[in-house]
């Protein structure tokens, strides 16, 4: 591999590593759909269900417009491969590598025990009790489990009781685990009723477990900075990341380059490559990514990348937000070229472009390659027709190029009315204390 890297070939290989780098399979099963989570060893959750939860866009933007209950079975079947843990946040892992995540499960534990005037600390009793429902009853959904202490004010945090409260501590901590969900609710079961045997008898000491995640972090990216492989894993402890490097460095893995444009303090910024990552002529995606694909969650790392700059605008009053409620980045080439705001109007059985816009430098086949991957969007969505608003500047391209789409009014202020879904669970682990 090159010892300095241009921008666009640091973009080239990111996105080969993440499955960007080859044509979409003709038809996506289970085999594709394993392949496409290895590549990524991660999956982030979101419950926002403006146009499709966010845990089924990454696996669409890979491999086209899959059957999402093909995902389902391989998510939320009995013993699934796969389980939910605080892994980048909350996400899927493979099930096998829930050791790998026993040193965060401690530390987390640890820090909320010794909160002499914390949550966790205040509430044992109710921990204990929910301990032993689970224990005495099997995998539970938070609503069939009934205390005194329900009917108390809820917090402040996504209207969470007592009960909830206490399984996400039970969860984090590693004494609970995910068992499936109903309809988006998880059901909570004790780690070994949910685990296998074999895997809950074998944790990963923190300093190879930091250093295997690091491995995998900078397979994933192909190539990166330390800050980018840390936030992977939301790891926060910099030293062992930069030893898991240097480890990592010594047995031929990753090997030092420099990126143009990428750097730290006026000084080219350290980076590395992954020994298998792949620097093609050329890629020639197209695809609608979610917020949280590995691609971008990373802000400071999309810029370098890209030149890209987002923010989700959720929380944003309506009539304050720049580009709309949840706008997706688009992928065209090697670039992010633009963003589109979508929803999904059940009712109508429309896909609705609320808004529509461009970045710099996108290509001339820019606008009809966006539309193509609308049209591919409605239909893995099941809508029969597109409506476009006015609102945003690449919206009159996709009318031009979309003759069948209908158009609507939307903007700041006619979004006010929108119902839009509030995310289920924090992003931050404090919001559990």
């Amino acid at each position: 591999m090159k010892q300095t890297l241009s921008r666009a070939e640091a973009r080239r290989i990111a996105l080969t590593a993440q499955g960007f780098g080859r044509p979409r399979p003709a038809v996506a099963g289970t085999r594709q759909l394993n392949l496409a989570l290895a590549r990524m060893a991660t999956l982030q959750i979101d419950s926002v269900n403006v146009f499709a939860r966010s845990h089924y866009m990454p696996l669409f933007s890979r491999v086209g417009a899959y059957d999402t209950a093909a995902l389902d079975r391989l998510l939320f079947a009995r013993r699934p491969p796969y389980v939910e843990y605080w892994a980048h946040v909350a996400a899927f892992i493979p099930a096998t590598d829930w050791g790998l995540f026993r040193f965060r499960m401690d530390e987390m534990r640890e820090h909320y025990s010794t909160q002499t005037d914390g949550w966790f600390s205040s509430n044992r009793e109710i921990i204990d009790w929910v301990r032993a429902e689970l224990a005495a009853r099997g995998p539970l959904r938070p609503a069939e489990i009934e205390h005194d202490a329900k009917l108390a004010a809820r917090g402040p945090w996504w209207d969470w009781d007592v009960v909830k409260r206490a399984l996400e501590h039970l969860w984090i901590a590693g004494d609970v685990a995910i068992a499936g969900r109903r309809g988006f609710e998880r059901r909570y079961g004790l780690a070994e009723h949910v685990i296998p045997a074999d895997v809950l008898a074998a944790p990963v000491a923190r300093d190879d477990a930091i250093h295997e995640l690091i491995r995998r972090a900078a397979a994933a990216y192909g190539v990166a900075t330390a800050s980018d492989l840390a936030d992977y894993w939301r790891i926060r402890d910099r030293s062992a990341v930069l030893q898991a490097l240097a480890d990592l460095e010594d047995s031929g893995e990753v090997q030092r380059v420099e990126v143009d444009g990428w750097t730290a303090a006026g000084r080219p910024a350290k980076a590395w490559v992954h020994r298998d990552a792949q620097l093609p002529r050329g890629v020639d995606a197209a695809a609608l990514l979610t917020p949280f694909d590995p691609v971008v969650w990373f802000r400071d790392r999309a810029e370098r990348l890209f030149d890209f700059e987002y923010r989700i605008e959720i929380y944003t009053p309506a009539p304050r937000r720049r580009f709309g409620y949840y706008s997706l980045p688009v992928l065209v080439g090697d670039d992010i070229v633009g963003r589109v705001d979508l929803k999904a109007d059940r009712a109508r059985s429309t896909l609705l472009v609320q808004s529509a816009w461009w970045e710099h430098g996108r290509p001339a086949d820019a606008a009809p390659r966006l539309a193509e991957e609308l049209r591919l969007a409605a239909r893995w969505q099941h809508l029969d027709a597109i409506s476009i608003s006015q609102w945003g500047d690449a919206t009159a391209d996709l009318a031009d190029v979309l003759p069948e789409a209908r158009r609507h009014e939307s903007g700041p202020a006619a979004a006010v009315g929108l119902a839009e879904d509030e995310p289920e669970e924090p992003d931050d682990l404090e919001a559990i204390a």
